[in-house]
C-alpha cells in the first residue's frame, strides 16, 4: 500500500477539528490515520504555535519602522519643495 503524504496545511486542518471538540476517533477514521499520528501532529502544532505569532509581531514591527522612515522622507521632501517654491517667488 502506498503511503500518503500530508502537507502542513492538511495536517493543521485535521488537528483543528480535534481542537474544536470533535472526537479524535471520528477524525482518524475519516482521514484514515491512526490516533498516535493525530496526537503527534497535534503536539507539533501546539509546539510551533508561538513561532507563528512571533513572526507576525516581527513583521508588524518592521512595517512600523518602514512607515516611520517613509513619513520622515515625505516630510523632508515637503520642506525641500517649500524652499524651492519660496525661491521662485
Amino acid at each position: 500500500m502506498k503511503r500518503r503524504r500530508w502537507d502542513s496545511k492538511a495536517k493543521a486542518l485535521v488537528v483543528l477539528q480535534g481542537l474544536k471538540g470533535r472526537l479524535v476517533a471520528d477524525i482518524c477514521n475519516e482521514h484514515q490515520i491512526c490516533q498516535s499520528e493525530y496526537y503527534r501532529w497535534r503536539e507539533e502544532f501546539l509546539t510551533k504555535m508561538p513561532q507563528i505569532f512571533d513572526k507576525s509581531d516581527k513583521r508588524e514591527e518592521r512595517l512600523l519602522q518602514e512607515n516611520a522612515k517613509l513619513k520622515n522622507l515625505v516630510g523632508e521632501l515637503a520642506l525641500e519643495l517649500k524652499k524651492v517654491n519660496e525661491c521662485l517667488e
